[in-house]
């Protein structure tokens, strides 16, 4: 790290403990859980190993968790995952996934959740011909307003959306276990077990669905109480995460029975028409529309974080490393990630499906640059052993192999899935962009440091 560029500013521990859980859960819990109950049910084909994907994509996520917190304790940082890769792989590395957190990563997932919020509210309000991406382009607007007053208000707006965020889905489980399943609703638990294709195809929805909580290491330099919090934060997050998630597929089993969960589109809205009524099938709208808000709060939250790490360690770039004390955060970095995201939505309008094409762009940057996180730990078990680490993740190494294995699967199948669609080739295009920014900033260090 380039210490002549470090400001005096730094990030300082306001965050409580709670607040942070809810910024896990809020990121984590977006409208996947609303969508792939159904699809991993149809795929598997029988009841109880539908619950044992997710049981299994619960515990590499908790793998994963426990890595992240092995490096959360050791190298606290605002930079999160690009001050690991920095520490394991050096600078250049480290600035690769800075601008592709920048470009691609969070700006594309702040994208393909206001597509998502703007789907649902065009059901409650339509705007026109352009009313999802209207309402994209507003809640963007608007989020990134309530960062720019300051880490307390949107920890607090973080806190207050994931409350109903959860209320929701608590809804969908109540209403589960109190309506009768259809007479054609008739349960096969462990029947037949699903061929090993379908197993893959069935945890690239799975762990879709779990994804976001590595995201936990853009705070671990300002949770109050320090590195034992952060632990007790990320576990108890990926086991308050893995209970939803099975309380929800276990309700709308029960709710729906195996036959309509698997055939049902909508199948949570579905089970809330059966307990309450119309009313309650509309309200679900709403519903998502929070989840996907909760999601692009936390998000925003965490991604100006990266930005401001890579301003920090580079004098071109050092207005990004500008950290914000009176409002705890750093403001040239929210800006910079509005604006790009604002890109993103206008380019997602160009396409059938923004949603869709905002996924392609960014699944298989995401998936790789995190098996390189997940890769980090061995590294830097071996090359920095003397390291102060409160936490040592258990069954090392085992625990972070398989985590790389996982997100090595995940980088293929996700290159698989989009390799047709132009989405993917914009963002292989804005790496390579990336490739030429950092021959840039290394010559303009040069010139800086000389002068």
């Amino acid at each position: 790290m380039n210490t002549s560029v470090q400001q005096q500013a730094q990030p300082l521990r306001l965050l409580h403990p709670l607040s942070a859980l809810a910024l896990i859960v809020g990121i984590v819990i977006g409208a996947g859980i609303f969508k792939t109950p159904s699809l991993v049910a149809g795929i598997s084909g029988d009841a109880g190993w539908a619950l044992v994907l997710w049981v299994v994509g619960a515990l590499i996520s908790i793998a994963g968790a426990l890595c992240y917190a092995e490096l959360c304790t050791a190298y606290p940082s605002a930079g999160g995952d690009y001050h690991f890769l920095q520490r394991a792989f050096g600078r250049n590395l480290s600035f690769m996934y800075g601008w592709s957190r920048a470009t691609i990563i969070n700006t594309g997932s702040i994208a393909l959740l206001a597509f998502v919020f703007g789907d649902y509210m065009s059901t409650l309000l339509n705007l026109g011909a352009y009313s999802s991406a209207i309402w994209a382009l507003g809640i963007v607007i608007f989020l990134t307003a309530v960062n720019l007053a300051g880490i307390n208000t949107s920890s607090r707006v973080q806190t207050l959306l994931t409350s109903l965020e959860v209320l929701g889905l608590l809804a969908v489980v109540v209403a589960g276990f109190w309506v009768d399943a259809p007479a054609s609703g008739a349960i096969s638990w462990f029947v037949q077990a699903p061929a090993p294709a379908q197993w893959g195809l069935c945890l690239v929805f799975v762990l879709l669905t779990f994804g976001g909580w590595n995201e936990s290491a853009y705070v671990s330099a300002e949770l109050r109480g320090g590195p034992r919090t952060m632990v007790w934060v990320i576990v108890a997050s990926m086991l308050v995460l893995t209970a939803i998630y099975l309380l929800v597929n276990l309700a709308l089993l029960m709710g729906l029975g195996f036959k309509g969960l698997s055939s049902s589109k909508t199948a949570a809205s579905d089970l809330l028409g059966l307990a309450f009524g119309p009313w309650a099938h509309k309200a679900l709208g709403l519903f998502v529309a929070i989840a996907a808000l909760t999601s692009i709060n936390a998000t925003m939250i965490v991604g100006a974080r990266t930005n401001f790490a890579v301003g920090r360690d580079w004098l071109a770039l050092r207005k990004l490393g500008q950290w914000e004390t009176q409002i705890g955060s750093p403001k040239q970095a929210l800006w910079m990630q509005a604006i790009i995201s604002i890109a993103l939505v206008l380019l997602g309008t160009q396409e059938a499906d923004g949603f869709s094409a905002m996924v392609e762009f960014t699944a298989p940057v995401f998936w790789g640059f995190l098996f390189l996180v997940g890769l980090s730990v061995i590294w830097l078990r071996q090359t920095d052993g003397q390291a102060d680490r409160p936490f040592k993740v258990p069954l090392y190494p085992v625990l972070p192999l398989v985590f790389c294995a996982a997100c090595a699967w995940l980088t293929y199948s996700s290159i698989t899935y989009a390799i047709s669609q132009k989405a993917i080739h914009v963002s292989m295009w804005l790496i390579a962009s990336g490739l030429l920014a950092l021959l840039v900033l290394r010559w303009r260090e040069k010139a800086l440091t000389s002068a």
